[in-house]
């Protein structure tokens, strides 16, 4: 028994393209996010896609509706982004300027230290977690995608790495992403990882 998931993040946007934090703020994808997705589509016509899963986002959702087309998408909030707060639509540069103390305390110990207005990556964690072993239970034997943004993803591959949570922005998870995994018994083996090469195809 087996569950084989696709997890997918979303393309571009504004403020990823001009490297700006983004997590509950809830932004489009720009014209190369969009372009991405339909490449995506190529790619996963390879795939027999039993179910869908989305963060409740516009990014993500817009990003699976151009990949799946007509496929049902199911909304599950807790595959949302972290919570990034008052670092919200900002520059690495700009937190610097505007919040270096909180951003150096955040950086030492991102899983208890809450962003103000924001969470902590054990809160992120935590949803995350949540929502993998609902959409296990309900997919025995199936293949699933999963379409969610770096954090998330970052956090179900830490968990099968058994990394430590503080490692978690070492495991690069480039924009439109895909990475495979497949889950025997609970325990997750990785397939493939953080692969954007259908983007050159």
């Amino acid at each position: 028994m087996s569950t084989k998931l696709i997890l997918i993040r979303h393309g571009e946007t504004e403020w990823s393209y001009q490297k700006r934090y983004c997590g509950f703020t809830d932004i489009d994808l720009n014209e190369k996010g969009r372009w991405q997705a339909r490449k995506l589509l190529k790619r996963l016509s390879k795939e027999k896609l039993h179910k869908a899963y989305s963060s409740d986002m516009k990014r993500t959702l817009q990003f699976a509706k151009i990949v799946l087309k007509d496929m049902p998408v199911e909304e599950l909030s807790h595959l949302r982004e972290i919570n990034f707060g008052i670092f919200e639509g900002l520059t690495y540069q700009d937190v610097m300027e505007k919040h270096p103390l909180v951003y150096r305390k955040w950086l030492e110990n991102p899983l208890d230290i809450i962003i103000p207005q924001g969470e902590s990556l054990n809160s992120l964690a935590g949803r995350v977690r949540k929502a993998l072993r609902r959409i296990l239970s309900q997919n025995s034997n199936k293949t699933v995608a999963v379409f969610t943004h770096g954090g998330p993803i970052r956090v179900i591959l830490c968990d099968i790495f058994k990394v430590d949570l503080k490692e978690i922005w070492q495991i690069e998870q480039e924009l439109a992403s895909i990475s495979i995994v497949e889950f025997v018994k609970g325990r997750g083996r990785i397939r493939l990882l953080n692969d954007t090469s259908y983007l050159n195809g």
